[in-house]
C-alpha cells in the first residue's frame, strides 16, 4: 500500500491567532510549500456519524476572499457530491444555493461601500 503525507504548518501570534498557513504534500508535484490565506479539513467518523472539521484563516484574509473561499467550496462540494451519489438534481440545487450566496453577498457589500 501507497503512504501519501500532506504536512500543514500553522504559525500563530501572541493571541494564538493564525499568521500564516503553509503545507505540502507528498505526492505533489509542488517543490515548495504552498501558503494559504484559509483552510477547511474535514473527516468523516462513521462510527459516531459525524463530520470532524478544522476551518482557520489567517488575521489578513479579507472578507471579500472569504466570500469567494466559501463560493468556490460550495460549488466544489456539489460536484464531489454528485460524482459520489450521482444525484444531478439536488447537485444543481446546491450550486443555486452557491449562485445565490454570492449574488446576496456582493449586493450586501455594495450597501456597506455606499
Amino acid at each position: 500500500m501507497h503512504k501519501s503525507n500532506i504536512t500543514i504548518d500553522v504559525y500563530l501570534d501572541e493571541q494564538k491567532v493564525p499568521e500564516q498557513i503553509k503545507w505540502k504534500a507528498s505526492d505533489s508535484s509542488a517543490d515548495m510549500e504552498q501558503v494559504a490565506k484559509a483552510m477547511m479539513l474535514a473527516f468523516w467518523d462513521g462510527a459516531d456519524k459525524s463530520a470532524l472539521r478544522i476551518d482557520l484563516w489567517t488575521k489578513d484574509m479579507m472578507v471579500d476572499e472569504m466570500a469567494d473561499f466559501y463560493y468556490q467550496l460550495l460549488m466544489t462540494m456539489a460536484d464531489t457530491f454528485n460524482r459520489a451519489t450521482n444525484q444531478p438534481e439536488i447537485t444543481a440545487d446546491m450550486k443555486a444555493f452557491a449562485k445565490d450566496f454570492m449574488e446576496k453577498f456582493r449586493k450586501e457589500q455594495l450597501k456597506q461601500n455606499q
